[in-house]
């Protein structure tokens, strides 16, 4: 497989109440050419990692309605497209939505460490769409193991093609997935719900950063 076949499979997928922001378009939301704007922004990102090599793999739950739902790019809100861009050195990255520009609290604190960090580090979820519940395509609710399942071979590729020096599960929901695909990680605290301090100090035992990186204020529960 390569980054195109993996995009295809990617597009393809379809499971009942789950957003594939790949080949999907939101009637609220999406500007008519969204799904190939997200599809862009995720080949650039997969091109700059398979080229040049990533230092470590974060893998979260799943898309959220905020973030990966508009943006194609797990664990990545609309104002931090630029930031994801500048970690791996390529192009600008663009918005597959009209109106304001929309914040994930989650997305802001992880790339507040990933700046941090300074190394490429690549983001990817244990199911790669945005599941919702029925009948509210604007609301997250947890993937099925089956629908993990089905998407494990995309995994698996993305682990045998980086091969990254670390894989670390934001969050116990997304350890418990790993686990139940086989894939060792190391599991870091999720910054919601009030995980924010556990997790940034995690990330800066793993990384070994400079004790001063840790002390941050408590973001504003006004993201969510």
């Amino acid at each position: 497989m390569n980054v195109d076949a993996f995009l295809d499979d990617l597009s393809e997928l379809r499971f009942p109440h789950a957003f594939n922001p790949y080949s999907e378009k939101c009637a609220v939301h999406d500007v008519d050419e969204a799904p190939a704007i997200r599809r862009k922004n995720l080949e650039a990102i997969l091109l700059a990692a398979t080229t040049n090599g990533i230092d470590s793999l974060w893998i979260g739950r799943d898309l959220g309605y905020r973030g990966g739902r508009r943006t194609g790019l797990p664990l990545t809100d609309e104002a931090h497209l630029s930031s994801h861009a500048a970690i791996f050195g390529c192009t600008s990255l663009c918005r597959a939505t009209k109106g304001p520009m929309v914040a994930e609290r989650t997305a802001t604190i992880i790339w507040r460490m990933l700046e941090n960090i300074g190394r490429p580090v690549f983001l990817w979820n244990a199911f790669p769409l945005h599941p919702h519940e029925q009948g509210d395509p604007l609301s997250n609710r947890c993937h099925t193991r089956a629908e993990r399942q089905a998407c494990r071979s995309l995994l698996v590729w993305l682990l045998r093609t980086l091969n990254p020096r670390h894989v670390v599960a934001i969050g116990k929901d997304a350890q418990n997935a790993l686990a139940d695909l086989d894939i060792a990680a190391v599991g870091v605290r999720h910054p919601s719900y009030g995980g924010q301090a556990e997790f940034i100090t995690g990330i800066t035992t793993l990384y070994k950063l400079p004790k001063a990186r840790r002390d941050y204020p408590q973001l504003s529960l006004s993201l969510s």
